[in-house]
């Protein structure tokens, strides 16, 4: 197999999606809120979001949809028809609220850098907002290492459409079939497939293995076992 790039998603594959949307959101939540107890406790119903514990269900929207989608829904529970402020304002706050709470997954920069030396060309594609996409991967240090890095936001569409890893082929000048699409959902796999793509599950995120092996090409369980699992791949 002679892959060339591999793009990785972000929320649940870099970045513990729990530790650092889970309190992001409650604090989102409370602000667009604005005092009013029956709003908040609206959009904690619809977001399949534990109070108790400030984690998401994993059937939560949020676990791999963007703010252009669920942001509707929380304007409606905010008895608010301005959607795409709506959304403006939700990716605001979550980017000063994530900022405050980023937590990557084991050592991101680490296995970009083995990665780096094998030969890859790496990219992050999310259906985060870019700017926090941007954000993030600068405090994890990650941007000096990356062709590409995109969000819903970017211009290329949303995962589970292709978009995004098609951009990221078109980038790196390689057939889709030469690029791995990294990451813990199903919109994830969705969209390698969807591109012709390599479609690598992690089981970082909130989503089982058993949802994710009959979407995936192979499994990991985490970005550690990547460069060893890719070199005996490319045996």
């Amino acid at each position: 197999m002679g892959l060339k790039g591999i793009l990785f998603d972000k929320d649940g594959t870099l970045i513990d999606f729990d530790a650092t949307w889970g309190p992001a959101a409650f604090e989102v939540m409370r602000t667009l809120a604005r005092g009013d107890a029956a709003a908040f406790s609206r959009l904690v119903e619809i977001s399949d979001y534990v109070l108790e514990t400030r984690t998401f269900r994993r059937t939560s929207p949020l676990v791999a949809g963007n703010s252009g989608a669920f942001g509707r829904d929380w304007a409606t529970a905010l008895g608010r028809t301005d959607h795409d402020a709506v959304a403006g304002e939700i990716d605001a706050l979550f980017l000063e609220h994530g900022r405050k709470n980023l937590k990557p997954i084991g050592e991101p920069l680490a296995v970009i850098r083995e990665l780096l030396r094998d030969g890859y060309r790496l990219g992050v594609a999310t259906n985060d907002a870019e700017a926090s996409a941007l954000e993030q991967a600068e405090s994890l240090g990650l941007i000096p290492h990356l062709d590409f890095i995109c969000g819903y936001d970017s211009g290329h569409g949303g995962k589970p459409e292709p978009g995004m890893v098609l951009a990221f082929a078109r980038t790196l000048g390689v057939p889709p079939s030469d690029i791995a699409l990294v990451g813990d959902s199903t919109h994830d796999l969705h969209a390698a497939r969807a591109a012709g793509a390599v479609a690598i599950a992690v089981l970082t995120g909130p989503a089982l293995r058993d949802e994710l092996e009959p979407h995936a090409d192979h499994v990991v369980a985490s970005i550690a076992e990547l460069p060893a699992f890719l070199r005996a791949l490319a045996a």
